[in-house]
């Protein structure tokens, strides 16, 4: 039969204040331990751990800041020898946390039990296997419930150990039904379903932002600009077919083929009776007409005007002796297509990259490598570093978080950054990785250099998420030394 005894524990903090809990006899020895106990309050030291399950131990130190702040709220299990020794069955991280974190005491429930291994593993297995963490959503409603006690962002951050950046995206995700609905349904973390408020409204996009989250979390930065940049391309294209509807063109949902398409007549084939290239200007009289809108980047649209009767309008088509470029092969398409996907993607990717830049450069230790990268940089890849150094440290300036120079030859807040205690290493690592930034472009995946290749694997192994084009340099792998061939302008349209 179980002992359902309710007990009355007051755990005594540093500061003198009394914590009240009401706990079952039950609760505490769930999983074979019997026999009733005492609650004691122990010096955390004199406490023994015992082997346990979890073989590799890591205290949190959010656990650590709780317990300094507000002792062990929840007394730990213990077994008395009979020499006397305390050992702890369940609770050993509140014990370490404890120790770290200066207590005098902690709260411990004494009781009989077998000190078998067999019944201790048990015990302990069943104690980690059915603990549950709080949902996301369950978080996110204590977040909220601060914030409307007159918690500020920074104090909950404090009073409950997480970063305030959770905190934030938290309170959103509370504020929002969708977004509490997403994470109750899917393994999304609080700044992932803050993100997807943003695409409420947009079934595939939210889909796809989800599986990343579910399936590839480290890709999910990419997939979240890649998914922005592509509602910032729809809003521009949106925006240039209103104005063409608006002066009398009718949009086509696809750009017509001018080797398969005999119908709509691109105005790029065309010559007016003068022999001048028809323009937009000369179709003003013109109808029908047509107009196909395209974005490749997420400003200035790209437009494609045609007309389906260019004799009727006095315009002349070109002949096919090598103005007019025939239809591509069905190769060709796949390779352009590919081409279009991944400049795209190398748009979102840099957006990312430059946002980790600029946080990895606010850590306060870097990594032990540094130095050497810098030294490699300073030599190897001297010529890119020494582009961004004559450009006054402009982009390092902003990878620091300082202001960038007015000119071209204004003197630099990096001058001054560099001097101050402790942050030489970054100030230099920030122009090594500047200049090595601004080397790269919508060819790098194309042509990748070996500047390239270095650059891309060291952010890699300093904890950047690639993303699927940027892997592409890294699989070049290209030789030292072995840089590519210049590469011809026109094989890289901006249009591209």
């Amino acid at each position: 039969m179980t002992d359902t005894t309710d007990y009355t524990i007051a755990a005594q903090t540093e500061q003198g204040a009394v914590v009240v809990a009401e706990v079952t006899h039950s609760d505490l020895t769930e999983g074979g331990t019997t026999g009733h106990g005492t609650v004691e309050h122990i010096d955390p030291n004199e406490i023994q751990v015992e082997t346990n399950v979890r073989t590799i131990v890591k205290v949190d130190p959010a656990l650590v800041a709780s317990i300094r702040e507000f002792g062990v709220l929840e007394p730990v299990v213990c077994r008395r020898s009979e020499d006397g020794t305390v050992s702890v069955r369940m609770g050993q991280r509140r014990v370490l946390a404890a120790r770290e974190a200066g207590r005098a005491t902690v709260p411990a429930y004494i009781v009989e039990g077998d000190d078998s291994t067999v019944t201790r593993l048990v015990e302990q297995f069943a104690e980690n296997e059915h603990r549950a963490d709080l949902t996301e959503p369950e978080r996110a409603a204590v977040f909220q419930q601060l914030a409307f006690e007159g918690l500020s962002v920074p104090q909950i951050a404090k009073q409950t150990g997480v970063k305030k950046t959770v905190v934030e995206a938290g309170i959103k995700v509370a504020e929002s039904e969708f977004a509490a609905k997403i994470a109750t349904k899917h393994e999304v973390t609080l700044d992932q379903a803050a993100a997807l408020i943003e695409f409420e409204g947009d079934k595939e996009a939210v889909a796809r932002l989800v599986q990343y989250a579910e399936d590839a979390p480290e890709q999910f930065a990419h997939e979240l600009q890649r998914q922005r940049d592509n509602r910032a391309r729809a809003e521009v294209v949106a925006a240039e077919c209103a104005k063409l509807t608006e002066a009398g063109f009718t949009i086509l949902e696809s750009r017509p083929d001018s080797y398969y398409d005999k119908e709509h007549v691109s105005i790029r084939d065309l010559v007016t009776a003068e022999g001048e290239p028809v323009t937009v200007e000369d179709l003003a009289t013109v109808t029908p007409k047509f107009a196909h809108v395209r974005s490749y980047y997420t400003s200035d649209p790209d437009v494609a005007y045609f007309v389906t009767d260019p004799k009727g309008w006095g315009f002349k088509k070109l002949s096919a002796n090598g103005n007019v470029s025939g239809g591509m092969t069905d190769e060709q398409k796949a390779e352009r297509k590919t081409l279009i996907a991944n400049n795209k993607a190398w748009d979102s990717a840099e957006v990312v990259r430059r946002e980790w830049l600029a946080t990895f450069l606010s850590r306060k230790t870097l990594p032990k490598d540094a130095t050497a990268f810098v030294a490699v940089g300073l030599t190897r890849h001297r010529t890119d570093v020494a582009s961004a150094l004559a450009a006054g440290n402009r982009f390092a300036a902003v990878l620091l978080g300082l202001p960038e120079p007015e000119g071209y030859w204004s003197p630099s807040p990096v001058d001054t950054y560099a001097e101050q205690p402790g942050k030489a290493a970054h100030a230099i690592l920030a122009i090594v990785l500047a200049g090595m930034e601004l080397a790269t472009g919508r060819y790098t995946w194309r042509n990748p250099s070996s500047t390239a290749v270095r650059y891309f694997a060291q952010l890699a192994a300093w904890g950047y998420p690639l993303s699927e084009v940027e892997q592409i340099v890294v699989d070049a792998k290209t030789a030292p030394g072995d840089e590519p061939d210049d590469f011809d302008a026109e094989d890289f349209d901006p249009g591209e």
